[in-house]
C-alpha cells in the first residue's frame, strides 16, 4: 500500500502557526488589533481631523542585520527594526503611521524565535503609536533551511495633503540641516559592517545589534515648529544620498562634520580598513534623522525642539549649486 503523504511531512506545521498566530492575537498590548485572525485588519480612522485627506505607505524589511540575531541569538530587537524601517520612512513624510503589518518567512516553525520576533514588532508599534493590524507567517521548508527566516513590513498612514513633506520650493542657499542622532548603525549597511568586525569584537557584535530609533514621536513634535521644510531618514546611501532626496535641483548640500561619530563606526572603518568616503556613502555616521529649515526660523526652531524634550544638533547648510554627492 502506497504511503499517504501530509503536509507535516513535507515540513509544514498548521497547529505550531495557528498556536503562533494565538500568540499574537491574545498578546497583552493596546498596539495588536483585537480583530486579528480575520481575513483582513483594519482600525477606525477620525475623518473629521483631515480637510483634504492623504493616504501614504511605505514598506521594508530589515535586510542581512537579521544574520547578526542569528549569530546572537537574539531575535526580538529586528522586530523593532522592522517598525521602525518602515514608519520613518513615513514619517519624514510628515505623515504617522496609523496601521502596520509584518511578514514573516521562516524554513522551520520555531516557537521561541517567532515570539521574541513579534515581542519586537509589537513595541516597535508601541513606540510608533500605531496598530499591528495582521500578518502573515509562512513555513517554507524547502526554500528557507532550518534557521533561516526573513522579514518584510508595510506601514499605511493618513496626512493632510497641504502638509505633507518635503517643501523644496520653499527652501533656499543658507537653510540650515539639523541632525537628530542615531542609536548606532540602525538597519542598512551590513553585508559590509558583518565583514569588517573581528570575530573576538563581542562588545562591536552587540552593538551592531542594537535596534533602530523610531523617529515617530520625534517628527511628531518637530512638525509643529516654524521653519522646517524637509526631513530625511537617513538609511543606505548616507547622509548625502538621502538628505539630497529632498532638495530641489538648484540647491546643494555642505556638511560640517562637526558632531561626534559613534564608536561603532570607527570599529567597522577600522577593522574593514573601509575608506572614510565610503563609510560616509553606505553608513548614517552617527545621524539617523535629518532636518532642513529655513534660516529666519533656525533660533526658534532649536527652542522649540529644546522644549520639546527633542536634541537636534546643526550638521549644515544649503548651497548655491548642483553638485550631488549621494
Amino acid at each position: 500500500m502506497e504511503n499517504k503523504k501530509t503536509y507535516a511531512q513535507s515540513g509544514v506545521d498548521i497547529e505550531k502557526g495557528d498556536k503562533f498566530a494565538e500568540f499574537i492575537a491574545r498578546f497583552p498590548s493596546k498596539a495588536v488589533s483585537k480583530g486579528l485572525g480575520g481575513f483582513a485588519g483594519g482600525v477606525e480612522l477620525d475623518w473629521a481631523r483631515f480637510k483634504r485627506p492623504l493616504l501614504l505607505s511605505c514598506t521594508d524589511g530589515v535586510g542581512t542585520k537579521l544574520l547578526v540575531a542569528q549569530k546572537l541569538g537574539v531575535f526580538d530587537t529586528v522586530g523593532i527594526d522592522l517598525v521602525a524601517m518602515n514608519v520613518n520612512d513615513l514619517a519624514v513624510c510628515g505623515c504617522f503611521p496609523e496601521v502596520f503589518l509584518d511578514y514573516i518567512a521562516i524554513g522551520t516553525i520555531d516557537d521561541e524565535k517567532l515570539q521574541a520576533l513579534i515581542k519586537g514588532v509589537i513595541e516597535g508599534c508601541e513606540q510608533a503609536e500605531c496598530i499591528l493590524a495582521g500578518g502573515e507567517t509562512a513555513e517554507m521548508p524547502d526554500l528557507y533551511h532550518d534557521g533561516d527566516f526573513d522579514l518584510a513590513g508595510f506601514c499605511v498612514g493618513l496626512v493632510e495633503k497641504d502638509e505633507v513633506l518635503p517643501h523644496p520650493d520653499r527652501m533656499a542657499a543658507g537653510d540650515m540641516v539639523f541632525g537628530v542622532a542615531s542609536s548606532g548603525v540602525h538597519s542598512n549597511g551590513y553585508s559590509l559592517a558583518r565583514k569588517c568586525l573581528y570575530e573576538s569584537d563581542t562588545e562591536g557584535w552587540k552593538q551592531l545589534l542594537t535596534p533602530t530609533k523610531i523617529y515617530v514621536k520625534t517628527m511628531k513634535a518637530l512638525v509643529k515648529l516654524p521653519g522646517l521644510q524637509g526631513a530625511a531618514h537617513i538609511t543606505g546611501g548616507g547622509l548625502y544620498g538621502n538628505i539630497e532626496r529632498v532638495l530641489p535641483a538648484h540647491l546643494q548640500l555642505r556638511l560640517d562634520w562637526n558632531w561626534n561619530i559613534p564608536e561603532i563606526f570607527h570599529r567597522i572603518e577600522k577593522g574593514g580598513n573601509v575608506d572614510r568616503d565610503e563609510m560616509i556613502r553606505v553608513f548614517n555616521m552617527g545621524v539617523g534623522l535629518a532636518l532642513v529649515v529655513n534660516a529666519a526660523h533656525v533660533d526658534a526652531f532649536e527652542a522649540g525642539a529644546r522644549q520639546a524634550g527633542v536634541d537636534v544638533f546643526r550638521i549644515g547648510a544649503l548651497e548655491a549649486g548642483s553638485v550631488r554627492r549621494g
